[in-house]
């Protein structure tokens, strides 16, 4: 179901050949979508059409692919449980965090800026809502507090890069996605912590956001591990269920399939 993140990835990592997966069989698509744009690894303007396609079909995926909603739910705005954060020995920030009930917004004015081997995303604007625990420092500024947390984001470009393993099944190629790495530039943050040092007073509250606010950059550098894996998690999420549903033949159609690539073929459990 898409081709969102790195669509010619499989062709270049090299360093997978040998290896076996062990794929379970869902559900999957037969005939590809009308909204599906294929595109070939050596036509002159590969990287051109799959860009295209790619925002072709998120603007699909955006609108509300049924199969994917039931899987994955909608995109905008997404869901995520809980995310558990340490970092120490950090110029800016030796913090431990819990995130609950996280609420990403943004995705849904997703604009795909190239797609292939590394894909450049950008979004106008990202926010984070949830509810935090944390205790630790930020920017030499102690903190120990519980309450809600938004954090957002202007003019985020996302470089991303995907790592998967190719397999058969039903006479396609599929992607089975083993990692989803992330590096963030972003224009502006900003930023709200309820109920830092628990609540005890409510001016140094506001006069603390205020500051990690002006100092925006490092407030940013010392989040930008949590905010990384935030924005990994989702992708690899979506691009798990999309390409379960999709075979990569419908976005890529002289994909290899896994004996050409590896030398021998992908296991599967059925």
């Amino acid at each position: 179901m898409m081709r969102l993140i790195g669509l010619a990835w499989a062709t270049a990592v090299c360093w997978l050949l040998g290896a076996v997966d062990i794929v379970e069989s869902v559900a999957y698509f037969t005939e590809k979508p009308s909204y599906i744009e294929s595109c070939r690894i050596y036509e002159p303007e590969f990287t051109k059409c799959l860009t295209r396609s790619t925002q072709k079909f998120m603007n699909e995926v955006i609108n509300g692919i049924p199969e994917l909603l039931e899987s994955f739910g909608p995109m905008d705005p997404m869901r995520q449980d809980q995310l558990t954060f340490k970092q120490a020995n950090s110029d800016v920030a030796t913090i431990s965090a819990n995130l609950t009930e996280l609420l990403i917004r943004g995705f849904g004015n997703m604009v795909i800026k190239e797609s292939n081997l590394q894909d450049k995303i950008y979004l106008p604007q990202m926010r984070l809502d949830g509810k935090y625990k944390m205790v630790g420092h930020i920017l030499r500024v102690p903190l120990r507090g519980a309450g809600k947390i938004y954090i957002e984001i202007d003019d985020l470009n996302i470089l991303v890069n995907v790592k998967t393993r190719l397999y058969e099944k039903g006479g396609f190629t599929f992607y089975n996605v083993t990692d989803v790495r992330v590096q963030l530039d972003v224009g502006k943050v900003r930023t709200n912590l309820e109920n830092l040092f628990n609540g005890r007073s409510k001016e140094v509250e506001r006069s603390t956001n205020q500051f990690f606010n002006d100092n925006w950059r490092d407030f940013f550098e010392a989040m930008r591990p949590l905010i990384s894996e935030t924005v990994e998690r989702t992708l690899m999420d979506l691009l798990k269920k999309t390409f379960d549903l999709i075979p990569a033949n419908f976005f890529v159609e002289d994909i290899p399939n896994s004996l050409e690539l590896y030398g021998r073929k992908t296991q599967m459990i059925t």
